[in-house]
């Protein structure tokens, strides 16, 4: 008997969490159970969480959450161990000349941000506040360049939407219901390609992001989203290395102008091709076509420096990733199951083509090292290493120096073979 209650309560655990590499069952693309982040009486077993000896998670902050702030709140789940595993975000522990950063997901681990280098500083991503995680505001900027948002005030729900309220539905557009506003339920993650099997449900935006009409609770200035989340499709184990394969994400549309919600100032200045100021930055937008210049074929051939021998149906490098231009799912699961690079003739620059969403690294929170000529030397390792080659490699996601080769430029290259 004991026996088999044991495994009924393991069966049901893998179903409510989800098995290392799958997508998790918690949030399946909307609101999650309510118990999971917040503390109904701020009580633990009848003891008040604020009171409990020696508990540094799960302490009740405001709204409360199951955290000191709502970063907090999240990385007790999304940031607790340090080897790769699944939905982590961030690795327990992780300290400069200690412990390295273990997630390879493509947002990035925060945990680089505590990888100390002193040309880089706390440039590396963005800075979340997460005080039970040793994670605090930006140093050196007060807002997100070219916007109001606070830095004081950024943690992970500035960007995701924790209730999930945005949604996706029949017809590929979305929605924002104001709360108590009668809409059609959310049957199911909206990251991994699902669509809604009819007009009375709907899945969930990508990666629970905040859409149009969405206010972070976070930000005292009441700062707005504009724009809805992007189109795209993950695979359900998308916290894998470079070096087994890689993950491609296949980003339909819209990352930029999502991006745009916070930093808006910095994109109209130039960075979305088609506004004013155009080509004074680099373009990153729906418009942004690879197609300008060749840059499509060029993708295809750059295997590395000096070797332009490949061909599309290999091409895709999950370091230099791009957006398909389409928001047709079904054309994005063909894409996201396949190694090919661009064929359609839609796809186009993004923001996260350079950038990870979370953090890398590297200044800026670029994807490789920009701030070097060169990424590796001629005798198969790396040029800069800042003093450590194995965190070096995880920087690249353990895809090797040689695997480049000897002396590699920098990956804007893969898109414009000036080496």
């Amino acid at each position: 008997m004991k026996t088999k209650i044991a495994l009924i309560t393991l069966a049901i655990a893998l179903v409510t969490f989800g098995l290392v590499g799958t997508s998790q069952a918690f949030h399946d693309g909307g609101v999650a159970g309510c118990e999971g982040c917040h503390t109904m009486h701020n009580s633990l077993n009848n003891t008040a969480m604020t009171t409990l000896g020696g508990l540094t998670q799960f302490t009740a902050g405001q709204y409360l959450l199951k955290g000191t702030d709502a970063s907090s709140a999240c990385l007790n789940c999304h940031g607790t161990g340090d080897s790769t595993s699944s939905y982590h975000v961030s690795t327990q522990n992780a300290t400069a000349g200690g412990v390295h950063p273990a997630q390879f997901t493509p947002g990035g681990d925060f945990s680089w941000l505590k990888m100390t280098v002193a040309s880089v500083g706390t440039k590396t991503g963005h800075n979340i506040v997460a005080a039970d995680f040793s994670y605090n505001q930006d140093s050196r900027l007060t807002a997100a360049p070219g916007g109001t948002f606070g830095a004081d005030q950024f943690y992970c729900s500035s960007c995701h939407n924790p209730h999930g309220q945005t949604r996706r539905l029949i017809d590929g557009t979305f929605a924002t219901p104001s709360i108590g506003t009668a809409t059609v339920p959310i049957e199911e993650s909206g990251s991994y390609g699902a669509v809604p099997a009819d007009a009375t449900v709907a899945v969930g935006a990508y990666r629970l992001l905040g859409g149009a009409g969405y206010t972070p609770k976070s930000q005292s200035s009441a700062v707005t989203f504009a724009n809805n989340p992007p189109h795209a499709v993950s695979p359900s184990s998308y916290n894998l290395t470079t070096a087994i394969g890689g993950v491609k994400v296949a980003y339909g549309q819209g990352m930029s102008e999502w991006c745009a919600n916070c930093h808006g100032g910095v994109q109209t200045t130039g960075y979305m091709s088609g506004q004013t100021g155009a080509g004074t930055r680099h373009p990153a937008a729906n418009d942004a076509l690879l197609t300008g210049g060749g840059v499509a074929a060029i993708y295809n051939a750059y295997v590395k420096t000096a070797d332009l021998t490949g061909g599309q149906a290999t091409s895709y490098d999950p370091l230099v990733p791009y957006e398909e231009g389409t928001n047709d799912y079904a054309a994005l699961l063909t894409a996201q199951g396949t190694a090919g690079g661009p064929i359609s003739g839609t796809e186009n620059v993004q923001c996260l083509s350079c950038h990870r969403a979370h953090a890398s690294y590297f200044p800026s929170m670029t994807r490789w090292n920009m701030a070097e000529a060169l990424l590796t030397n001629g005798t198969g390792g790396w040029e800069m290493n800042w003093g450590d080659d194995a965190l070096m490699a995880k920087a690249y996601y353990n895809k090797t120096a040689t695997a480049f080769g000897p002396a590699q430029r920098v990956l804007c290259n893969k898109c414009h073979a000036k080496d």
